[in-house]
């Protein structure tokens, strides 16, 4: 556990804060929304439907009772390293003030498919854009005597035991058709959770000493609208966990926690389930991993800008 020596001179309070929130039109991220704005927190939704932004607003408006709750919308595509500069800078020149990033938008497909900016795509949404959004933000986030980053990882990547496949990360052997059998789709996935794991890690090492804490966690199984966009059979896998399956209320409980609570002022790096630190696999805890993933996100967004 990392522990930075810096910390705010008054006790952290949601209240007034500033938090930027991707995947806040659905599931957690939109249980999240709801109960941090009761909480008095100023919220800025990033979201790829306006129409779908826009109607939450007003949701989280008239169910909070407070019709004067601050909400700005923020368009991006999560798969689109250009949507989510242009997000950023639109941000930046908005907000002053940034005191929490909540990186929780996320994808599930099960048919090999590639981005604008050709990466695999569950790759793009899962760790690409919130890597490049939390890079281009980091500046803004310093300025505060303390602020948070958050990153919705998954039980899931515990399915790479053998750590990220470098080799591959275009995700071709993975979907070949012999490999799609045996759940490559799933493997891809998981390779995207530990992506979350490491960046955690590496992120916290480099922002000791910052005010900057940054941490992860995993909502449990949550009954969602998750993985419903990949056909008939993904619809009926999920109809058949949904009794097994948490609220999105109560998956979003550590989230919040992990947004509002005092007590976690200057706890960095570390990975959360149901408020308490969860155990993540061997490959989550290898920094030589977690700086060669730094290096090649960085490589990667470079080539689309340069």
């Amino acid at each position: 556990m990392n522990v930075n020596k810096e910390t705010a001179v008054l006790p952290w309070t949601i209240r007034n804060k500033y938090v930027l929130i991707t995947g806040a039109t659905n599931g957690i991220g939109l249980a999240a929304a709801h109960v941090l704005a009761k909480d008095g927190a100023r919220l800025g939704l990033i979201a790829r439907n306006k129409d779908r932004a826009l109607a939450v607003a007003e949701e989280i408006r008239r169910e909070s009772g407070l019709s004067h709750v601050h909400i700005d919308i923020f368009i991006a595509d999560m798969g689109s390293l250009h949507s989510v500069k242009r997000a950023a800078e639109e941000i930046l020149h908005k907000c002053p003030r940034i005191d929490v990033l909540i990186n929780n938008a996320g994808a599930f497909y099960v048919h090999r498919c590639l981005s604008e900016d050709h990466f695999e795509m569950t790759w793009a949404v899962n760790h690409l854009g919130p890597f490049l959004l939390t890079t281009l933000l980091l500046d803004r986030l310093k300025e505060n005597g303390e602020s948070r980053i958050i990153f919705t990882s998954s039980h899931g990547h515990k399915m790479v035991r053998n750590g990220i496949d470098y080799e591959d990360l275009d995700g071709s052997r993975l979907y070949s058709p012999f490999r799609k059998f045996l759940g490559g789709a799933n493997v891809r996935y998981g390779e995207t959770k530990l992506a979350n794991l490491l960046n955690t890690v590496e992120l916290a090492k480099r922002l000791q000493g910052t005010g900057v804490s940054v941490n992860c966690f995993d909502p449990g199984l949550v009954s969602t609208n998750f993985n419903m966009n990949n056909g008939f059979l993904a619809k009926i896998t999920m109809a058949c966990m949904k009794p097994f399956s948490r609220t999105p209320e109560k998956g979003a409980e550590t989230l919040v926690w992990l947004a509002e609570s005092p007590e976690l002022t200057g706890q960095s790096g570390n990975y959360y389930r149901d408020m308490i630190l969860g155990i993540t696999s061997k490959a989550a805890q290898d920094p030589e991993s977690a700086a060669r993933l730094w290096e090649i996100s960085e490589h990667q967004i470079n080539s689309v800008f340069s």
